[in-house]
């Protein structure tokens, strides 16, 4: 244990030297923050861009009603949509306040969640476990996913709810057998995720499975907008932070990743084919309440805030 923890103390030292090239070709002309909304008074949602965190709204199906009225559905249309986005962008017409709609989570019905465990050297450190050879894959369901203010809901079920802040990425271009040098022409954009877990079900029950743990309603709040490739300096070098009650629980940075988004798809598209919307959430760093001494769960009356640099925050209330 001791060589492992060396090894694992080398690659925290060394990680923000060994990020992989990537191959952002994107134009930064069309860097955006592309959000899912509600209107006031309408349940239906719609497709829009925020014009900075927690700004205004372009209403891209006003601008266009052509487009479809949900992420997955415009993301599949491809660089037309895309493209049609940033027209509506440089028009800056059809601006809504942001007081007068609510964000829904920045997509809501992707045909895959990826979730990858044990992803952050400092995250191993904590838990005296190698850093892994692999990545670790399991998966929740879009049942799971709530919007950037929304509560979570403690089940009946659990009594040890956990708090998980994690880098997200959506797919924007299908693949298969995919190589890293080729992967991030398959990315479309980063968002904040909280991969809220119930640790007696991932650790005690259930054979020790993770899935039933990981994907309870209201386990997977995401936002607040699905922000562009291009317009991040380098997604392996944010800060990454998690509040309970305004108390600072989680504070690492996405250098810490073992696994970079270029190997997370090169993996994942060994096994199965990715497509538009899928969603990979890639791990998260220390300060998790399992591992406190005496261990901390979530209760309600609590608010959890997951924020990331560059993308922004989400805040919700635990019911």
């Amino acid at each position: 244990m001791l060589t492992q923890t060396r090894v694992a103390l080398r690659v925290l030292k060394n990680a923000h030297l060994t990020l992989p090239k990537r191959n952002i070709s994107q134009s930064p002309a069309l860097s955006m923050r592309l959000v899912q909304f509600q209107s006031s008074g309408s349940l239906s949602p719609r497709i829009g861009l925020e014009l900075q965190d927690g700004g205004n709204i372009i209403d891209l199906n006003a601008y266009d009603p052509s487009l479809p009225c949900r992420m997955r559905e415009f993301l599949e249309m491809g660089e037309s949509a895309l493209q049609t986005a940033k027209s509506a962008l440089d028009s800056n017409q059809h601006i809504l306040s942001h007081s007068n709609i609510s964000l829904l989570a920045p997509i809501t019905n992707p045909e895959k969640i990826i979730c990858i465990g044990m992803n952050y050297v400092d995250h191993c450190l904590e838990q005296n476990v190698p850093v892994p050879k692999e990545p670790i894959v399991f998966n929740k369901f879009a049942s799971s996913i709530v919007g950037p203010s929304d509560p979570i809901r403690i089940p009946e079920e659990s009594q040890e709810v956990d708090w998980e802040a994690e880098l997200a990425f959506v797919i924007g271009k299908k693949g298969k057998n995919i190589k890293e040098e080729d992967a991030m022409d398959h990315v479309v954009g980063y968002t904040v995720a909280h991969d809220v877990s119930a640790r007696d079900w991932q650790m005690k029950k259930n054979g020790k499975q993770w899935l039933l743990g990981k994907t309870f309603d209201t386990f997977c709040p995401l936002g607040p907008a699905l922000v562009t490739k291009d317009v991040i300096s380098d997604p392996h070098n944010l800060g990454i932070r998690c509040r309970v009650n305004g108390d600072l629980v989680q504070n690492s940075n996405t250098n810490q990743m073992v696994f970079k988004t270029e190997a997370l798809i090169a993996w994942a598209s060994k096994f199965v084919t990715l497509n538009p919307g899928d969603v990979f959430l890639t791990g998260t760093p220390p300060g998790v309440g399992v591992f406190r001494k005496p261990p901390v769960f979530l209760k309600a009356g609590d608010v959890v805030r997951c924020e990331i640099d560059e993308l922004g925050a989400i805040s919700n209330p635990v019911v």
